[in-house]
């Protein structure tokens, strides 16, 4: 069993993102340790990038934000490394395919290995395009999440069918950010995934209240939040992590 795996073998699983260098590549450290403190069960980290066609004006801000801070691709592997002798708690990156381009795809799945980085969540690379990425993932035991939309009906039995690690379920079109309401037939998505695949599924994109994580924990093994996180590093800088682990904690008890 994949590492990223067994953050689904005790219940649902919390799954907070950070984008790494926002307000500086310590501050990520030791927001990442709050987390591991309050329950988070995988931690998203993302990589700074200055087109995140994913991301909404929030994760957009903090990207930005982290790039002006000096944060670099190495400077956050170093950091990874050394959360690494702490927690064994899983890390994936979320980032986008030019980041793997510019650094070399092989080289940056190696140094992800090497660093204790367990898998890669790529939004910007359909499914048909994603064999250049998989393989040097496959060579180093690295998890290539896939996502499924709202809109993807026939293709998310392909999907899930063929998916390592977790099945990524966005729950609005659009980009990241928090919404007062999330309509998407969760449950009906994941239904269509289950029918092919044990494959554990977490709900990401417009998640940011307790109540919104524990109606989404009824159809889903997992639950993604970013922007109501990043929102807590912009509103407390370098003093965010008690306040990160306090919202941590009330969301892994809604889905408990």
């Amino acid at each position: 069993m994949s590492k990223i795996r067994e953050a689904f073998a005790n219940g649902k699983a919390f799954i907070p993102f950070l984008t790494c260098g926002d307000p500086s590549l310590e501050a990520t450290k030791k927001n990442v340790l709050a987390m591991v403190r309050a329950g988070a069960d995988l931690i998203e980290l993302g990589i700074p990038f200055s087109d995140p066609t994913a991301e909404g004006e929030v994760i957009m801000d903090a990207s930005l934000r982290a790039l002006n801070a000096g944060t670099t691709t190495d400077k956050v592997f170093s950091m990874v490394e050394e959360l690494r002798s702490e927690i064994d708690t899983p890390m994936v990156f979320m980032t986008y395919a030019n980041v793997l381009f510019s650094y070399g795809i092989e080289r940056f799945a190696k140094r992800s290995k090497e660093v204790g980085i367990d898998g890669f969540i790529l939004p910007d690379i359909p499914y048909e395009e994603k064999e250049e990425f998989e393989e040097p993932c496959k060579k180093y035991g690295l998890d290539l999440i896939s996502l499924v939309a709202p809109t993807s009906h026939d293709r998310i039995k392909m999907i899930a069918g063929d998916a390592s690690g977790f099945l990524y379920c966005v729950s609005s079109l659009g980009v990241t950010g928090v919404r007062a309401k999330i309509s998407t037939d969760i449950g009906g998505m994941i239904d269509i995934a289950k029918s092919v695949s044990d494959i554990p599924c977490a709900v990401g994109f417009g998640i940011s209240t307790p109540e919104q994580a524990g109606e989404m924990s009824r159809f889903a093994d997992g639950v993604i939040v970013g922007s109501a996180i990043v929102k807590i590093c912009q509103e407390y800088g370098e003093e965010a992590a008690a306040h990160i682990e306090e919202y941590v904690k009330k969301m892994k008890e809604a889905i408990s």
